[in-house]
């Protein structure tokens, strides 16, 4: 949003100069990008006088002129053909920079002739575009005498050229501060002037619109909310008076003519689009309706739009005239020769304008207001306003106003809650302060409601009360307070499991693993590699489509992260992450993860030194040590039946049960390396701390050392089984038997074939027995025994190998 100095004095009284006001509107949200002053590049051009002029000796175009300034007469050659005596020129001398030509001047010899500087053009000096001669300036102007600085002149006979622009960056929720007027309220509001009030026309109108307007009901609902007009005739469409040109070109829009130029001065004026018909070239009457498929129109940009249907237009019996609220169209626009003109000014659905402008592809003003929200209740009276001013510009007699629709109520009010204000800026604003901040802003006070002006949609709750409050006082005023402290030792923050995922993270990084923080978007070929990819956890508008899905697990994107490190010749990866993964797209409908990933070859772990590659024990071991560091019990089952993406004979469970699943290691399965590009070895483990069951005790001491001085026993069993026994179902059957004195089980040695026959194997147990209260005696032992080996064939139908 740009505008000028001058302008913004036209809403605003002050005396503040463009630094102050440039400060105070970044101060207020209005974050100033840019300010140019003309008056700079122009502070070091004076005013001379040529005395004498004659023919250059060696050069026809060129003319030798003796010029008085400041410093005296100095000679300068000029080529200019209104170059003659007594006239008054800007003369640039030597050491000046010239913007126009990017020159910084010396003297010259044009020649054989010396150059003490030059006498400038408007192009030169960036003034316009005019560079058919020198600048010659009335010599009856105030200030026209020889030594004068050139910006004095200008700011007292021509002040435009020397107006400063300045340029804000609007966010989307400042839309009253795409008008100017808008921008004078804010900065009044924070004392740096006072607001001038808007001069409001009333225009009765002499005449029946010949004109009607009508919107259609499939329109009215999310498309037109009120459409008002008139017909204004016998208009004289020619250039625009010098003060309205100026303007535009300061904020670089070319005028085009006046009827056109006034509505893009209430667009940037009062942020209200306008549009104005060539009443002779429309067809009957006007109707809002929703644009038929295929449809099309020539704008304004003389570009040809194609509509994909259900797009707002404006049409008369020939067909489509305008894209409502975003450009008109060509064949009615105005020109030269218009001399009937109506004049539109309408509200329109801002999510429907959004939709229109992106699918077309059309960026103008008008959309950019439209679709961030126009003031709905100055609606009619900016039809008024602005037909107010074509008469004054163009002459012309207006009729009666036709509207179709209604003005949308906005009315709403919100509690300014004082104290709250003052909790939560963190400022002393009194209460007077806070009332006088809003009311200044157009809010309207009753009691201790506050009434939202028709120009603020922005405004929606309590909290943004409180905004406008904090703004309008400056934030930079905040000072730092340090927070009470409370009495006593303060209550944790963290919960359990937030503490176990920094544990998690600490451990599997001191394993010598590197974090990754990857998308919770993958693509569905990879999200349906893991389960997922469905329809419950795809994405409504993704990234790209390669982020279509939410990630069912976290090893698709540590996978990816290795395949880039592999592409560009890392082979060897040890990569984790810790994040959610989701299987549904409502709240609640995802978990925490740990996930470890290895690839290519280990370290020199064995006894010669060497690296070998990775295999499912590595990730075995890592997974343990972070499940020990998380408090996991130590009497964990590692059982079968993971899922599909892991090697059917390659990995195993971590469980407490069957149903208890506290992580899984393993290999990948080959397919799914193929699918994610992976090259070599690559196991992984993955851990779900939700399901580590939290102790049943709290508190901060550590429990008792139990230590026993009593000798343990360890007796070894071999067992002749069925080959599809599992090893797991033998240790069970033996913990079992005798849960107070055996400690420990293990298998050492598993044998299959010889004397043992078809489908049998041998399975040796080693079993450690802890007394606790008196050293065990033989009988004890054996007793032992016999109870193993009772519930080992019960479990499995086994028997002691002879």
């Amino acid at each position: 949003m740009k505008f000028t100095l001058s302008w913004l004095k036209e809403h605003l009284d002050t005396t503040a100069t463009v630094e102050e006001i440039a400060e105070t509107l970044t101060d207020l949200g209005l974050e100033v990008e840019e300010v140019v002053n003309p008056a700079a590049k122009l502070s070091a051009f004076t005013l001379a006088k040529v005395v004498h002029a004659e023919q250059h000796p060696d050069a026809d175009r060129l003319r030798v002129c003796k010029v008085m300034t400041d410093e005296g007469e100095k000679q300068i050659v000029c080529g200019a053909p209104n170059a003659r005596e007594g006239i008054t020129v800007v003369l640039a001398k030597p050491g000046d920079y010239v913007p126009g030509i990017d020159m910084t001047l010396s003297v010259g010899n044009i020649r054989g002739v010396e150059s003490h500087g030059m006498m400038a053009s408007e192009r030169e000096l960036e003034l316009s575009d005019e560079h058919a001669g020198i600048i010659e300036l009335p010599a009856d102007s105030i200030g026209a005498e020889v030594g004068q600085k050139f910006t004095d002149w200008l700011a007292a006979n021509d002040p435009s050229k020397v107006d400063p622009v300045i340029e804000i960056a609007i966010t989307p929720n400042r839309q009253d501060a795409l008008g100017v007027h808008g921008i004078a309220r804010d900065l009044a509001a924070r004392g740096l002037g006072t607001l001038k009030p808007l001069r409001k026309a009333a225009i009765e109108g002499s005449f029946p619109s010949p004109i009607t307007v009508s919107i259609d009901e499939d329109a009215r609902a999310e498309g037109c909310e009120v459409f008002a007009g008139r017909l204004i005739r016998g208009v004289k469409n020619g250039p625009s008076p010098k003060w309205l040109q100026d303007r535009l070109r300061a904020i670089g829009l070319r005028p085009i003519s006046a009827l056109v130029d006034i509505t893009n001065f209430f667009t940037f004026d009062r942020n209200r689009p306008l549009h104005v018909f060539d009443a002779d070239k429309v067809a009957g009457n006007l109707r809002v309706h929703r644009a038929p498929e295929g449809a099309m129109l020539v704008g304004l940009d003389e570009k040809t739009y194609t509509f994909p249907g259900g797009q707002v237009v404006i049409s008369d019996d020939s067909g489509i005239e305008s894209i409502g609220g975003i450009m008109g169209g060509l064949a009615t626009g105005c020109t030269e020769e218009t001399v009937n003109v109506f004049l539109e000014a309408a509200v329109w659905d801002r999510i429907q304008i959004a939709q229109t402008g992106r699918v077309l592809k059309i960026n103008s003003d008008a959309r950019y207001r439209n679709e961030r929200g126009i003031d709905p209740a100055y609606n009619r009276q900016a039809l008024d306003d602005a037909t107010a001013m074509i008469v004054d510009l163009c002459g012309g007699e207006p009729s009666e106003a036709v509207v179709a629709g209604a003005v949308p109520d906005t009315a709403r009010a919100y509690r300014l809650d004082p104290e709250r204000v003052v909790s939560l800026v963190g400022m002393e604003i009194p209460e007077s302060e806070q009332r006088q901040t809003l009311t200044r802003l157009g809010f309207r006070m009753e009691g201790n409601l506050a009434h939202v002006p028709s120009w603020r949609p922005d405004v929606l709750g309590q909290a943004d009360l409180v905004e406008e409050v904090a703004r309008i006082a400056s934030l930079t005023k905040l000072k730092g307070r340090p927070l009470p402290r409370m009495a006593g030792v303060p209550k944790q923050i963290l919960s359990a499991q937030q503490k176990r995922e920094q544990i998690a993270r600490r451990t599997v990084a001191a394993l010598g693993y590197n974090e990754c923080v990857t998308y919770s978007f993958i693509d569905r070929e990879a999200a349906a590699l893991f389960g997922g990819g469905d329809d419950a956890t795809m994405l409504a508008n993704p990234i790209s489509s390669d982020m279509s899905h939410m990630r069912p697990q976290l090893l698709p994107g540590l996978l990816r992260a290795a395949a880039r490190n592999q592409a560009r010749g890392f082979a060897d990866l040890a990569l984790f992450e810790v994040g959610a993964a989701f299987h549904g797209g409502e709240p609640g409908e995802q978990s925490q993860m740990i996930g470890g990933l290895l690839v290519g070859r280990s370290g020199p772990k064995d006894v010669h030194g060497a690296a070998r590659p990775v295999d499912l024990y590595d990730a075995k071991a890592d997974a343990e040590a972070v499940l020990a560091a998380i408090g996991a019990p130590a009497k964990m089952q590692i059982m079968r039946g993971g899922e599909g993406w892991w090697h059917p004979g390659r990995h195993g469970r971590f469980c407490l049960g069957p149903k208890k699943v506290l992580g899984t290691f393993g290999e990948l399965h080959p397919k799914v390396l193929a699918a994610m590009d992976i090259k070599g070895p690559a196991v992984a483990f993955v851990i779900h701390p939700a399901e580590v069951p939290l102790p049943k005790k709290k508190g901060a001491t550590r429990p008792a050392l139990a230590l026993n001085d009593l000798q343990p026993v360890e007796r070894d069993f071999a067992f002749v089984v069925d080959a599809d026994v599992e090893a797991l179902t033998l240790v069970n059957a033996a913990q079992g038997a005798d849960k107070a004195l055996i400690a420990d089980v293990r298998v050492f040695d598993e044998f299959i074939g010889g004397s043992l026959g078809e489908g049998k194997k041998s399975l040796a147990l080693t079993v450690r027995l802890q007394p606790t209260d008196k050293t065990l005696k033989e009988k004890d032992i054996e007793a032992v025994a016999a109870k193993i080996i009772d519930k080992v064939a019960k479990a499995t139908g086994g028997c002691l190998r002879g």
